[in-house]
């Protein structure tokens, strides 16, 4: 495989979207049809259409080497506890022995079982009876009308604005220390002060917006860093529909009932940026500890979709990086992250005292490209390689328009060496993506528009 952008540094680096193109064209003569459908909460289906060489021929391993990818992919953007494998026996079979407990994908089983809170399944079944595609009928964002409440609630410190027709009238931040406090009460006190607060610079509160870090599904927390040191007891018992309990505490105090919105962070950052652009089709990637995503879609709102691309593949190569974590290879945090930095800079030729953290390793690196340090352009404008065919990876699940990537390890020249390499992939590689796409870093009015503001968007009045 040849790509037309070196990714110099990471020399063994195999796009999973020159991949997907290529067993397109492989596949055209001797080929059957594939459906992967994942079902999630409310008996929403996510189905993917692709192409896979003939049973029997002796493909069987590649094709399940390349199916396995896009199910991973298809299963982390979207989120869903039931996988479906329609059109070859054979690769269903082998998909099915590898979400298994103890197997392969034993950890992507257990994190999605706990996250729908139903024991994850792989069906198998022929294409006639493939399910076809039913996402959410009602997304969320957007709304503006009344007098509203928005919470984000960060790692550090926790920020609420009172929102009166989508203009903000108050709005404070008070920092906080969620991630290292077991107590419920104070996670639950914390929320219902700040709502308490805002709701005072309002005449009324219409509904409540709340953009949190973690996975949520149907409002109700499933799994969040902020209850890092909660038991597990005190999280099904006490945390898991805090931020519902904390909406009816404030509603019986007020003396009516308060809808409320819960979101992924990551998704709330993208509706803020889709505001601001006054458009829709907007995929955020946030490059910080892991990597983050969120994505606004046609409507112009947030779907509940997982958006999870730190678990999301995109290099083929089976030597790549593994995630400590998930036990898995060439997936998106060790690309967009600190760590992929980290992993790049010996490549580099840059030394890194492995004394330091993860976030005062990025630094050095950071540092020395403010002192235009070739080793650390190169650093970015490989990450800017990776990005570029992340990306065209990404059009297969998520309908763009725009890309706009934030968190730290973007920040500086670095961040706009990294764009500029993702836009010559773009232009090289998949001509007709750079068309369609446009690429940004979020300036000072974007960030304005707030993701509390945004986050007070989220619910619908009725």
């Amino acid at each position: 495989m040849k790509l037309k952008v070196l990714s110099e540094l990471d020399t063994q680096f195999v796009p999973l979207a020159l991949v997907v193109r290529e067993f397109r064209e492989q596949t055209k003569e001797d080929g059957q049809d594939l459906v992967i459908a994942i079902e999630r909460n409310k008996g929403y289906v996510s189905a993917y259409k692709t192409r896979i060489y003939k049973d029997g021929i002796g493909k069987d391993e590649i094709n399940f080497r390349f199916v396995e990818r896009i199910v991973k992919a298809l299963l982390w953007i979207r989120g869903g506890y039931k996988i479906i494998i329609a059109g070859s026996k054979i690769v269903g079979e082998k998909i099915k022995a590898a979400y298994q407990k103890g197997s392969l994908r034993d950890f992507d089983n257990g994190f999605m079982a706990r996250c729908y809170e139903h024991p994850f399944e792989v069906v198998l079944t022929d294409l006639e009876h493939a399910p076809a595609t039913s996402e959410c009928a009602a997304p969320v964002g957007r709304h503006l009308d009344g007098c509203r409440i928005g919470f984000d609630a960060g790692g550090s410190d926790r920020k609420v604005s009172a929102v009166i027709d989508g203009e903000s009238v108050y709005s404070e931040e008070v920092v906080w220390f969620p991630k290292t406090n077991p107590d419920p009460d104070y996670h639950y006190n914390g929320i219902l002060t700040a709502m308490r607060t805002a709701a005072s610079h309002l005449p009324r509160v219409d509904a409540i917006g709340v953009s949190s870090a973690g996975v949520y599904v149907d409002n109700r927390i499933m799994i969040a860093s902020l209850f890092l040191k909660v038991s597990d007891e005190d999280f099904e018992k006490r945390v898991k529909n805090m931020y519902l309990d904390a909406a009816k505490a404030l509603g019986t105090e007020l003396g009516k009932d308060i809808p409320i919105e819960v979101a992924n962070d990551g998704d709330v950052t993208a509706l803020a940026g889709a505001m601001d652009l006054n458009d829709t089709n907007v995929l955020g990637v946030a490059m910080g500890t892991s990597e983050a995503g969120g994505y606004v879609d046609g409507n112009g709102n947030i779907t509940g979709w997982l958006n999870e691309l730190a678990f999301v593949p995109v290099d083929f190569c089976p030597n790549a990086a593994v995630d400590e974590w998930s036990g898995d290879y060439g997936c998106g945090v060790k690309y967009f992250s600190q760590d992929g930095v980290i992993k790049l800079a010996p490549l580099a030729g840059i030394e890194l005292d492995e004394a330091l953290s993860p976030a005062e390793k990025l630094k050095v690196v950071q540092k020395l490209m403010e002192q235009g340090d070739e080793r650390a352009k190169k650093i970015y404008e490989n990450i800017g390689v990776y990005f570029g065919y992340g990306i065209a990876f990404y059009t297969e699940f998520f309908d763009i328009k725009h890309v706009l990537i934030m968190g730290r390890v973007t920040s500086g020249e670095g961040g706009v060496l990294l764009l500029n390499k993702a836009q010559e992939v773009l232009d090289r590689e998949f001509p007709e993506l750079a068309k369609r796409i446009t690429l940004h870093i979020p300036d000072e009015s974007s960030r304005r528009v707030g993701q509390s503001v945004a986050a007070a968007s989220l619910p619908e009045l009725g």
